[in-house]
């Protein structure tokens, strides 16, 4: 896991080596360096918010950008508060394979993991 400060666990996503090492091989296999990983909350799912992690070229106005070890994760200003401390990690197991979100801040979550409230 990445070793962050206690004031940049509060103040934004963090992303684990596995997942900026699995984001950092998508990349290289696009051929494209130009893009970053968005992680956005919309309105949606059985709990009221579900999570979007996709990758982006667009730079948006009071985007909160972090780096870690060359990868950018950009967060769009009205999903940063729902994500502050949640770790975003790449899991690959016999049972499971995919971007997993740790997010303390919310209080619920439905049974297919997709969203939260």
């Amino acid at each position: 896991m990445t070793v962050q400060d206690e004031t940049t666990v509060e103040s934004g996503i963090l992303l684990t080596d596995a997942a900026a090492a699995k984001v950092k091989a998508l990349l290289e296999q696009e051929g494209r360096e130009d893009l970053a990983l968005r992680v956005a909350v919309q309105p949606g799912g059985c709990s009221g918010l579900r999570y979007q992690l996709f990758f982006d070229e667009r730079s948006l106005d009071g985007d909160v950008v972090k780096d870690f070890g060359g990868v950018k994760v950009v967060t769009d200003r009205m999903s940063a508060p729902y994500l502050g401390g949640a770790t975003v990690d790449f899991v690959d197991t016999i049972e499971k394979q995919g971007f997993t979100i740790d997010n303390p801040n919310a209080t619920g979550s439905c049974a297919c993991g997709d969203s939260f409230s």
